[in-house]
């Protein structure tokens, strides 16, 4: 059988053979064009194809294809210039950023990237303010000033210390101010962009073509002079094809019995990478529901969820529990649901519903995506199902969309309860709180939170050290345990399966975990 030990120890004594020879080039990892492009199989189709309108997985896309001012380098969890020469806070308060571009750049179509375009791109985030789009992550921002060609300020209305961080994300691609109009959604199936590859062709929903940009300028590795990205519906039918080698990458949404099975499998063909992740997943409540909107509803639901449970049954132990909306390995993470709810009580939380005076079982309607985060969600909200009406407080119908079509209703507030991933924008606390609190939020559903949003998180942007932040994010998570508005459910792992023949996986993925195709290649020998 496969051992996976076994196989790190494989890759470990190819790499130290590798250190031995590189110097006469026995070995290289330099793919040959002849090969063809490097095809990658992920079950996160893009929204949208405009980054004013995505905050979502439709930057998976984009962070190959656009550019922003800052980035991450390999390994690295700061943000460093990409298309930006330098960037820097230019006062003490941590209110005033200021970048320089590279000189030259120029977007696919061939115009000019200037400071006005870096304007243009963020300016038409909070002027189109798509619903549940980007403009959340410019809360801190007062204004962009541009001193010339190539320098641009952002002033900033408090102290944001993570304003760096937002700027590396893909939201804040720049794109050209002559075919993105500046009040509206760019419409078609094509992007102009000047990041490391240029999109070729696009089938929504299916296929994305990408080649080698020759004219980027920026930080960012191109083993590869064209990839291939193939969309999926589930899993098995994404790993068929890797295992046919239609493909040589599959990445995002692999179901844990695929994770298992590829794991255990004698086949020296496939190899897969796993890492640690900040993914998470959780519930959301809408207040506005009937039942929903109670908070003793919310509270007995968190008293009866059995975390362990779906980390086993579902996952197969390729997620473990979570009980903060920070999940572990970030500054701030708690376990403050655990604290206040210990080990899943029917007792509990019966006693909950019934100092509340609710009738039981409640009804209450959940609702997931169809095709969104892998074909285990459906499994997911099965076993919830099950554990909520095995409690007797509940009776529960299960609901599914596709992603669009689910986006759209949950932004309606058509949904009591639904269920919500989350790939962290930058790797900080700062990222899973705000983007779920405030007026406007990643979530569509407005959840105020005066304590957190006036008070807390900018205390805590005012902290360029992120070690003196702690106790403001455990206060805020405080807050949220309170309201049990967000129910926090499990944290991930990261998975990447490859054939054999494909190397540079494990340095692919960047601190949000979106993966940086050109870091792919084909192993080649002599």
């Amino acid at each position: 059988m496969f051992n996976r030990i076994r196989r790190l120890r494989q890759v470990a004594a190819i790499a130290s053979i590798s250190s031995l020879v590189a110097g006469c080039g026995v070995l290289s990892s330099d793919s040959t064009e002849e090969e063809g492009p490097i095809v990658v199989g992920t079950t996160a189709a893009p929204s949208t194809l405009d980054p004013a309108a995505s905050w979502d997985s439709s930057w998976e896309l984009f962070r190959n294809i656009y550019q922003t001012l800052l980035s991450y380098p390999p390994g690295s969890t700061t943000p460093e210039p990409d298309a930006a020469e330098n960037c820097r806070f230019t006062d003490n308060s941590n209110m005033k950023y200021q970048c320089e571009l590279r000189e030259g750049l120029t977007f696919s179509d061939g115009h000019t990237l200037d400071a006005k375009a870096v304007k243009h791109s963020v300016d038409r985030i909070r002027k189109i303010n798509v619903k549940t789009g980007p403009a959340g992550l410019l809360g801190s921002l007062e204004r962009v000033q541009v001193l010339n060609d190539r320098e641009v300020v952002f002033h900033l209305n408090k102290a944001d210390a993570t304003f760096p961080f937002v700027l590396a994300t893909p939201a804040m691609s720049i794109v050209d101010p002559e075919e993105y109009p500046e009040d509206k959604l760019r419409e078609g199936g094509s992007i102009v962009g000047s990041g490391p590859y240029t999109l070729s062709s696009y089938d929504d929903g299916n296929q994305a073509e990408l080649v080698k940009n020759d004219s980027y300028k920026g930080i960012a590795e191109r083993k590869h002079s064209a990839v291939t990205i193939r969309y999926y519906q589930d899993s098995p039918t994404m790993v068929a094809a890797l295992r046919d080698k239609k493909l040589d990458v599959a990445f995002r949404g692999l179901a844990a019995d695929d994770i298992v099975d590829i794991q255990a499998d004698d086949d020296d063909d496939l190899q897969m990478i796993e890492g640690s992740g900040t993914e998470i997943n959780y519930l959301v409540f809408n207040p506005k529901d009937p039942m929903a909107g109670k908070s003793a509803v919310r509270k007995a639901i968190a008293q009866v969820v059995d975390r362990p449970a779906i980390a086993h049954k579902v996952y197969k132990d390729t997620v473990e529990p979570l009980y903060s909306m920070v999940p572990k390995g970030l500054t701030g993470h708690t376990t403050g649901f655990f604290d206040d709810y210990g080990e899943p009580s029917t007792s509990k939380a019966r006693k909950i519903l019934a100092e509340a005076d609710i009738s039981t079982p409640v009804p209450l309607t959940l609702w997931y995506t169809s095709d969104r985060y892998g074909s285990a969600t459906k499994a997911e909200f099965e076993e919830l199902k099950k554990q909520l009406d095995a409690s007797g407080l509940f009776e529960i119908t299960l609901k599914s969309r596709p992603w669009k079509t689910y986006v759209e209703g949950y932004q309606n507030g058509e949904y009591a309860v639904f269920g919500r991933g989350w790939f962290p924008d930058f790797p900080d606390a700062d990222n899973f709180i705000a983007p779920f609190v405030g007026e406007q939020n990643a979530l569509g559903t407005p959840y105020l939170a005066p304590r957190i949003t006036d008070d807390l998180l900018p205390n805590s942007r005012a902290q360029s050290d992120r070690a003196n932040v702690v106790k403001d994010f455990e206060d805020a998570q405080r807050i949220l345990v309170d309201d049990a508005r967000l129910l926090p459910l499990w944290q991930g792992r990261q998975y990447v399966a490859a054939s054999s023949e494909v190397s540079g996986a494990e340095r692919a993925l960047d601190p949000s975990t979106i993966m940086m195709v050109g870091e792919l290649s084909r192993k080649t020998s002599w």
